[in-house]
């Protein structure tokens, strides 16, 4: 991580700037415990696929989500509601909530 510092120099009205690295690793997750929703659909993808080899589109994990009362952020790209929206199948809403609970998601 970077920080950025400025302090004057002398009696000059001239500001330098300095950047220090700080090396900070926290020893564990825990300071994402209350952290909810932090995965997005394409990791949430990405682990479907190699834990259970399922492809699932990202229309179904936010079925799940609307499901699972989860917040989802604002879609602009809505359609007219004339076509047909297919249903998320059992069994891909079942690895979708064991993706949910492996980000802590619920």
């Amino acid at each position: 991580m970077w920080r950025r510092a400025s302090f004057w120099v002398g009696n000059s009205n001239t500001a330098e700037t300095v950047y220090a690295y700080v090396d900070y690793e926290p020893k564990d997750n825990e300071y994402l415990k209350d952290v909810k929703g932090c995965a997005t659909y394409t990791e949430i993808k990405d682990w479907i696929m190699s834990e259970y080899g399922l492809k699932v589109s990202s229309l179904y994990v936010a079925q799940i989500k609307d499901k699972c009362g989860i917040e989802k952020r604002l879609n602009y790209n809505v359609g007219d509601n004339k076509s047909r929206v297919p249903k998320c199948p059992p069994e891909k809403e079942k690895a979708i909530m064991a993706a949910f609970k492996h980000f802590s998601m619920i």
